[in-house]
């Protein structure tokens, strides 16, 4: 009889919790209830689709608890649902990461629910993602580019940090205006870093935001220095130049959302760029730097291979 190549439903639950004990023990656990750490191993929990799940006793409170880390109550595993969310931000669209579903996996998913994972886990891994302090080479690169929604032309403002590749921070907004820029700039630097120099396109409310952020209220500035940040400006029309460094990221952002064929619908749109932004950054190998762009930032957070799991968990301790 010829070898199997295909696992049995007893090997696929097995592996999976095989898995799931290995990437536990990266993490701490902790108790739901108390947060206490003094607990043990007690029984499991069976579910349909992910296998046997390891429930614990907890000595102080007295409760049992599971481990999910952000999939507590999901029908579906975390492979599943992780590689849903990494296929969709890879450029697939959702109907395409559906059929590619219902050709190798018995329990199929809709589209819709595909969008709905990829929104509730962009929301958890940002909130933490907030939380980290990167650290910068101070060379930004700003720039704006239009976004089609809802068969409207939005801005998505984005900054780059050029030594890491590092998106330090970015905006969705309906409008372009000095107002929108200094939003956008306060989020380039938000983790208190003043740059060395941000440049941008000769876009006229670029210098206003810089001013407004940035300028010495003072006659004696230090060294007769009027900007605490040098503001740098490349006039396509005068030097023939274009601000090139952000304008490579903005190839692939709006690739993808070519893709996407223009967002649908405002309250999401926000939600899935910032996925765009989260796979830059931690899911996706920079092909030019071969590194994570948190990575060189300083962001050592050993994901794993599976990167968007590994997020998820740390965002869910």
């Amino acid at each position: 009889m010829g070898r199997r190549f295909k696992m049995s439903r007893e090997e696929q639950i097995k592996s999976q919790e095989e898995d799931n004990e290995q990437d536990n023990k990266k993490i701490p656990i902790k108790c739901k209830f108390c947060k206490s750490q003094n607990f043990i191993k007690k029984g499991y929990r069976k579910t349909k689709n992910r296998g046997n799940i390891q429930k614990y006793y907890c000595r102080d409170c007295h409760k049992f608890f599971t481990a999910d880390m952000g999939f507590y109550r999901m029908r579906n595993s975390e492979a599943k649902i992780t590689s849903a969310i990494d296929l969709y931000f890879s450029n697939l669209s959702s109907r395409k990461v559906r059929n590619h579903f219902r050709r190798h996996l018995s329990h199929n998913s809709s589209h819709v629910t595909v969008l709905n994972w990829c929104r509730k886990y962009v929301l958890k891994v940002q909130n933490y993602v907030d939380t980290l302090k990167p650290n910068l080479s101070g060379q930004f690169y700003a720039d704006e580019t239009d976004i089609d929604c809802e068969r409207r032309n939005d801005a998505f403002w984005c900054n780059i940090d050029w030594e890491t590749r590092f998106i330090s921070g970015f905006h969705y907004s309906t409008t372009k205006n000095v107002e929108e820029a200094i939003i956008f700039l306060k989020k380039a630097i938000k983790n208190k870093q003043l740059p060395d120099y941000i440049q941008t396109d000769a876009a006229k409310f670029y210098p206003k935001a810089m001013k407004k952020l940035f300028y010495f209220s003072n006659v004696k500035a230090p060294n007769n220095i009027r900007m605490k940040v040098q503001h740098r400006v490349v006039n396509t029309i005068r030097t023939k130049r274009h601000n090139v460094r952000i304008e490579t990221v903005f190839m692939k952002i709006k690739d993808r959302v070519y893709d996407f064929r223009g967002l649908k619908a405002l309250w999401s749109a926000p939600i899935l760029m910032t996925g765009i932004v989260l796979q830059h950054n931690f899911i996706e190998e920079h092909t030019t730097l071969r590194d994570y762009p948190c990575e060189r930032a300083g962001l050592k957070l050993e994901l794993g291979q599976n990167r968007w799991l590994g997020m998820i968990k740390l965002a869910s301790i």
